[in-house]
């Protein structure tokens, strides 16, 4: 089995005395890992880097085995991440994510394609913060818990939309949410993409995304916590505020 493709980076740990087991993220193969021979030299090692764009050669007896990489650095995103304490938070909020949540060997090239575009837009801060706030949105979308916020889910009207319910991520008008306003997630109109998206509205949009990826998508999945790394993101960006 072989096949040839180009993907992002997600996570590198140690195998053996010189070895790697890579993951990573194509848009033809999904998540998908492999062994990288000589993955700890100080050749290869450097290139072995979250987010980092590869080209990648995949070799396997059989389908269902793990298998062996080779890369081939495409570019590096390290310089764009290490500069900036946002970007470096970001990079690894998005890198864990897709591997908490990603099944195995599944293509996605629709995600894909919006995490690639993202992740190049890490060294200009004025504009990462709402371009991942809609990628989150998509990822959601993707793993099947994508948000209706076009009409309120009480009346069908669409104006005055203002809340979103934390079960079912359908949107409430201001009038329908009456005494039940409490209990319900903000709907600021940066999530229905309306508005430049200024940093207090988009924090605000990332508190109603983490209780869908928290309480939903990570409780269905029957995995452990969603990782800290999205947490780390969201507290550095509120910092900024």
């Amino acid at each position: 089995m072989e096949w040839r493709d180009e993907g992002i980076l997600l996570s590198s740990r140690r195998h053996g005395e010189t070895s790697a087991i890579i993951e990573v993220f194509t848009p033809d193969h999904g998540r998908h890992a492999g062994v990288v021979r000589g993955g700890t030299s100080r050749k290869i090692a450097p290139i072995l880097q979250p987010g980092a764009q590869l080209d990648l050669t995949w070799r396997a007896r059989l389908e269902d085995h793990i298998g062996s990489f080779v890369v081939e650095p495409v570019r590096s995103r390290a310089a764009a991440a290490l500069g900036d304490r946002l970007a470096l938070a970001g990079l690894n909020a998005v890198t864990a994510l897709l591997g908490f949540c990603l099944p195995d060997r599944e293509p996605h090239p629709r995600l894909y394609l919006q995490t690639e575009q993202l992740l190049d837009l890490l060294d200009q801060p004025e504009v990462w913060p709402l371009a991942y706030l809609r990628w989150e949105l998509l990822l959601l979308e993707e793993m099947g818990y994508g948000l209706a916020l076009e009409v309120c889910a009480v009346t069908g009207q669409r104006d005055d939309l203002a809340y979103v319910s934390p079960k079912s991520g359908r949107a409430v008008s201001r009038s329908a949410a009456g005494d039940w306003a409490d209990r319900l997630l903000p709907l600021p109109d940066v999530l229905r993409g309306v508005g430049s998206g200024g940093d207090a509205e988009v924090a605000e949009a990332l508190r109603t995304t983490g209780h869908f990826l928290t309480a939903h998508l990570a409780t269905d999945l029957g995995h452990a916590p969603l990782p800290e790394a999205r947490a780390r993101f969201v507290t550095a960006f509120t910092r900024r505020l």
